[in-house]
């Protein structure tokens, strides 16, 4: 684990020299291991990385990434971004292709905001640009609270379903079981710090108007957590978007549909190069 502000890296693979590196952003509560179907899918010839978040995976907490970042105040998703661009440029990255689900996904829009020079192209998937509803919010200081309290994750265990499409509930029950047991892996602190975090987040729509940049949003037409609507907002935020709706899939498209990402993502990549 590091102790100078920055994240933990896994670096899939070091592609040739000319082509944009992919950098994923993993959703919550989980880590860089979502990733891992997609990436496997994916072309051999692109740098592709994937970061853990603050407080989760092997990175530090968020509060020691705030503390070096020199951000005080409430945990925040605008610190996070700040740790994904420092990282990024420790190990010689100034232009990315970058792509987050979910919160991943949010952590994008703020890198936009904040490090516009780094995001060559974005891939927005199973995530949205507005702010949380006021019981949403709610929502999300009580289970911080409550796996604080408890010292454990078990608040959030009930994800490994929610996070799934109907259909993956049914017909691929191990996903449930992996989900779980990356959910566990987690500690509290970072379960808490990252729920906070996505509860202050402002409505970045406005953000991705500004962004002309290739862009992709991608949804599983079965995600109860990120809609369609939720997507086609996006898309209509975006200059230039495609959309993917993936079948079958849920909030989890990176292992409910791996293939369909997989050539999502590499389309993304291709039109960043030929930019």
């Amino acid at each position: 684990m590091t102790t100078d502000g920055l994240l933990a890296i896994h670096r899939y693979r070091t592609g040739r020299a000319g082509l944009v590196p992919l950098v994923l952003l993993h959703g919550f509560p989980l880590d860089h291991r979502m990733w891992d179907d997609v990436v496997d899918l994916l072309p051999g010839d692109r740098t592709v990385l994937a970061l853990d978040l603050p407080g989760l995976g092997a990175s530090p907490a968020g509060q020691d990434v705030a503390d070096v970042r020199g951000a005080s105040g409430e945990p925040a998703l605008e610190v996070a971004a700040d740790a994904v661009a420092a990282t990024l440029r420790s190990i010689g990255i100034e232009r990315a292709v970058v792509a987050g689900l979910s919160m991943g996904g949010y952590v994008a829009m703020a890198l936009v905001e904040r490090h516009p020079e780094l995001v060559a192209g974005l891939g927005l998937l199973d995530t949205k640009s507005t702010a949380d509803p006021d019981a949403v919010r709610a929502n999300r200081h009580r289970i911080a609270d409550a796996v604080l309290a408890e010292g454990n994750v078990d608040e959030v265990l009930g994800m490994s379903r929610a996070l799934l499409g109907e259909t993956s509930r049914v017909q691929r029950a191990d996903l449930i079981g992996r989900l779980e047991l990356w959910i566990r892996a987690q500690g509290p602190a970072g379960v808490a710090w990252s729920q906070r975090a996505m509860a202050a987040r402002p409505d970045r729509t406005q953000v991705l108007a500004g962004f002309g940049g290739p862009a992709l949003v991608l949804v599983g037409r079965e995600d109860e957590l990120a809609s369609l609507a939720d997507a086609e907002h996006l898309r209509a935020a975006l200059p230039a978007a495609d959309l993917v709706v993936v079948p079958r899939a849920g909030h989890m498209t990176s292992i409910e549909g791996p293939e369909p990402v997989a050539a999502a993502l590499d389309a993304l990549a291709l039109r960043v190069d030929a930019g």
